[in-house]
């Protein structure tokens, strides 16, 4: 399903997916592909949202429970869970979400800003609310949520 919203000359793409019952986007252009869950080997001394490592292709790619990551519950993968492998800064990783939902096609004028009640640490990461169609989508800025330190441990 894939959503125009006002100017698409001057839009840019964002994939939308969903966490329990909240859904979340992240610019497309971060994104290397979209996965099945494979279960990951867990890392010593990894940080708790870090599940551990798997082998793509010959790479070691590690894989962060993104549900956690953003301070909720964490998650149980299964079968229907999906890693969207995506680059954050120079590192690649692969994020655990429970599925992917859309592409949708936004200019600046459709994304509001993170409220203000928000905290410190979600208004780091959250970069604003897009309200499409009666839904509330909160755009991630991933190099925000995984700073290069950090990702570096993973």
């Amino acid at each position: 399903m894939t959503y125009a919203v006002k100017n698409l000359t001057q839009g840019r793409e964002l994939i939308a997916f969903r966490i329990g019952d909240q859904e979340f986007c992240v610019n497309i252009m971060s994104v290397r592909e979209i996965r099945g869950w494979t279960p990951a080997t867990a890392m010593p001394h990894a940080p708790p949202y870090v599940l551990g490592v798997i082998n793509l292709r010959g790479a070691v790619l590690p894989i962060v429970d993104l549900s956690l990551r953003l301070g909720m519950k964490a998650a149980e993968p299964t079968v229907r869970h999906v890693i969207i492998v995506a680059q954050v800064g120079p590192k690649v990783v692969g994020l655990l979400v429970d599925a992917v939902s859309d592409i949708l096609t936004v200019t600046d004028e459709n994304i509001q800003p993170t409220p203000d009640i928000a905290n410190e640490a979600e208004k780091a990461y959250a970069r604003g609310i897009l309200a499409i169609e009666g839904r509330m989508i909160c755009l991630i800025e991933l190099d925000s949520l995984f700073p290069h330190t950090e990702s570096e441990a993973a």
